[in-house]
């Protein structure tokens, strides 16, 4: 048993030099500002409560630099931007860019986000939505599908259903 809890121990010490590639791209060519009218108080929205887990720019709590935390906060990210990238947002077909403003609505109006696991504690207090920052972000995307909606041919906006082979 004491050989077991110091090759754990020699196991922990190890990956804590081990840390994957930080989330840190300052690159904003297809990022959501770039299309979309953004105001104040949902751009502060976003920076505080989805950018870490949605966007190419994350801001790192001390904590991730213990492992294995640095590396289920990776995951974590990682997953968050195949769901949602607001960086490569633009680069989407305009079909998928109005789904993803439908699902930030659908999401935020039931509460999935931002996750309980990413609030919770109070580790990331500024990303504790009150009721107005969710209204302001939900009429914030309902906006901008309207303005899709008024711009481009309604079956453009339609996600295409694949052809079973």
């Amino acid at each position: 048993m004491k050989k077991l809890i110091l090759g754990l121990i020699a196991i922990l010490v190890a990956i804590q030099f081990v840390h994957p590639e930080k989330n840190e791209s300052n690159d904003n060519t297809f990022d959501i500002s770039t299309r979309y009218t953004i105001p104040v108080p949902v751009k502060e929205t976003l920076k505080n409560a989805c950018n870490d887990c949605h966007s190419n720019l994350s801001t790192y709590p001390w904590y991730s630099n213990i492992q294995p935390v640095g590396f289920w906060l990776d995951h974590h990210i990682e997953e968050g931007k195949e769901h949602l990238n607001f960086s490569t947002f633009t680069k989407m077909p305009i079909a998928v860019q109005n789904h993803k403003l439908e699902e930030v609505i659908e999401t935020v109006e039931e509460g999935e986000m931002p996750m309980p696991s990413y609030t919770y504690l109070g580790l990331h207090p500024k990303a504790n939505l009150s009721p107005e920052d969710r209204e302001a972000l939900i009429a914030w995307a309902k906006a901008q599908m309207d303005m899709l909606k008024s711009t481009y041919p309604a079956d453009s906006l339609k996600l295409k259903r694949r052809k079973k082979e």
